[in-house]
């Protein structure tokens, strides 16, 4: 990790791979291991109605783990009701999303923890509202980026597509990537981890086992392994 707080962003190949457990499993072995970590996430569609207002699933879960407790506003500042593309969302609810606006946010949400994880939406390019995209804010602030790889059929190309536009901008290196066994009838799962081994140019950091419902305990412990290289 790096910056000031050590800050690590957490994206994948898609949505749908994980990327929430293992940003959750990461804030709590970090906090297991003694260091105030904090999870975060900018951006959030898909949200329940509740007396405090909107509420993300996701969200919820890293602010649950967050240590020292933060308000959910501050853990995820921008949250949209329907389930669809943040920029879409964003667009409907009259909320634009810019790049300035998120950089002021980090620096207010950051500043009473020793680690952060920042949980993007979806994929890496996500568009933002009214423009740029969710990869603007790791980029600017140079944080590196964790990739999460669904092992599943298409994994390949999405991983490699991904890993290209990391390393394309040079400005946020890429961290490693974990891969996640979400899809128990994939076939040849290990021949498909060996071959992003060579796609992504190193190993894994970790390989969270397929797992119904998601374990945060089991992946924390996958996890745990990884954190020294992390760190």
């Amino acid at each position: 990790m790096s910056g000031p707080q050590r800050a690590l962003y957490v994206t994948g190949t898609d949505t749908g791979v994980g990327k929430t457990l293992v940003a959750v499993a990461l804030v709590r072995a970090l906090n297991a291991a003694g260091l105030r970590t904090r999870g975060l996430k900018p951006l959030a569609s898909g949200a329940m109605r509740t007396p405090q207002g909107l509420r993300n699933a996701d969200a919820l879960a890293l602010q649950t783990e967050g240590r020292p407790p933060a308000p959910y506003e501050l853990v995820n500042p921008f949250c949209f009701e329907p389930a669809i593309a943040p920029h879409l969302a964003a667009a409907e609810a009259g909320v634009p999303t810019p790049l300035a606006t998120l950089l002021d946010w980090y620096a207010q949400a950051t500043r009473d923890c020793d680690r952060v994880v920042i949980e993007g939406a979806g994929g890496w390019r996500v568009p933002l509202h009214p423009e740029g995209y969710t990869s603007n804010l790791p980029e600017a602030l140079r944080l590196p980026v964790l990739l999460v790889v669904g092992v599943r059929l298409g994994c390949l190309n999405h991983a490699r597509l991904t890993f290209e536009a990391i390393r394309a901008a040079r400005r946020a290196p890429f961290a490693g990537w974990i891969a996640n066994r979400i899809d128990p009838t994939a076939e040849r799962a290990q021949d498909n981890i060996a071959t992003l081994e060579r796609l992504l140019e190193c190993p894994p950091l970790a390989v969270i086992p397929w797992l119904s419902p998601p374990d945060t305990d089991v992946a924390a412990r996958a996890l745990a392994k990884a954190l020294d290289r992390l760190r």
